[in-house]
């Protein structure tokens, strides 16, 4: 099983610097570990992000960072998991890797009913065409970094400022809007264990 680390709410950039550390450091003994947490609001702009997709950032901060895909906000009571793991032990490509990650996403609404799409082209999980999850990867030597964002009690109005994953006009929603009795702390110990369900020990 990997190592599960719940950090907490820490500082974007930060983070960052220590999973590409961690992934540095790694060989091929090393164990996966995903990591828990949330962030304070920042916009990161991923390494294709175009600026012009940035409306009005105001006083959140912006970081350049090096996963795929275009902006994206993050911000308190938004969960997010980054995933640190050996792909090439797990045999997974890229593209399968990041289905597992649609998956997880899928079967936890799913626990709580609510129906929800994948959009081609466009990864990340979306409910009656707005979006609810992220997704963004980095993939270095066959291992994996950052990961997947759940937007589940949240301020959403940072996300007016950006054309969300390039998309202009692209709607988000969260999971206190479709269900207003949603217990957070439930929400946590089911994406974990949708999480150890789609990416066991190896």
């Amino acid at each position: 099983m990997p190592v599960i680390r719940h950090l907490g709410l820490r500082d974007y950039e930060s983070v960052w610097r220590e999973m590409q550390d961690f992934t540095a450091r790694r060989n091929t003994d090393t164990v996966d570990e995903i990591w828990l947490l949330e962030h304070p609001p920042v916009f990161t702009l991923g390494l294709n992000g175009k600026r012009e997709h940035l409306l009005a950032p105001g006083d959140i901060p912006i970081v350049n960072c090096d996963r795929g895909g275009q902006v994206t906000y993050h911000g308190p009571g938004q969960f997010i998991a980054y995933l640190l793991l050996d792909l090439k032990r797990r045999g997974l490509g890229v593209k399968e890797m990041v289905r597992h990650m649609e998956q997880v996403l899928i079967d936890l609404l799913t626990d709580y009913d609510i129906d929800c799409q994948r959009r081609a082209g466009a990864p990340g999980i979306y409910v009656n065409g707005k979006k609810i999850a992220a997704l963004g990867l980095r993939v270095r030597r066959g291992c994996s970094y950052h990961g997947l964002s759940l937007n589940v009690n949240m301020d959403l109005e940072p996300f007016s400022r950006i054309n969300p994953c390039g998309y202009e006009g692209l709607e988000t929603t969260q999971l206190r809007e479709l269900r207003p009795d949603i217990d957070p702390d439930g929400v946590a110990i089911t994406l974990l264990r949708q999480l150890q369900k789609h990416f066991p020990a190896t």
